[in-house]
């Protein structure tokens, strides 16, 4: 494994004091890269907006992750496009959940969710990378 991947909600968990956020400490406290795709940093930062009603928690997201030392993925390669949109056509992801999932595959990297409306059917298919943080 090559460290992690965050997916937004799992970072949304975290922010808002949501059970599961213990789970992300302990990735936090490893010594494992962290990563992030804009997309879902996008929605991180979106919804602290929403729930502020407050722009600049934008900016608190962004803060938050460069003191958390998580790295953000902001090109979207030839690769990981062809990866998302398989992924996007195979199931009931969101575009951003199916970017997420792209970047773990392409990284060789576990990804830390709760989306299991999501990311349920993959992993019964047999791709074992979700670390389910509940």
């Amino acid at each position: 494994m090559n460290g992690y991947v965050l997916d937004a909600c799992a970072l949304i968990a975290l922010l808002n004091g949501e059970d599961g956020g213990e789970k992300l400490a302990a990735a936090f406290a490893s010594d494992l890269p962290l990563r992030m795709a804009a997309v879902n940093v996008l929605e991180v930062a979106y919804d602290a907006v929403r729930r502020q009603n407050d722009v600049g928690a934008a900016n608190e997201v962004m803060s938050l992750l460069e003191r958390l030392q998580v790295e953000i993925v902001w090109a979207l390669t030839p690769a990981l496009l062809v990866g998302a949109a398989r992924f996007k056509a195979r199931g009931r992801l969101s575009l951003a959940d199916s970017i997420a999932l792209a970047l773990a595959v392409e990284l060789d990297a576990r990804l830390l969710t709760a989306d299991h409306h999501e990311f349920d059917a993959f992993e019964r298919e047999g791709l074992s990378i979700f670390e389910w943080i509940r």
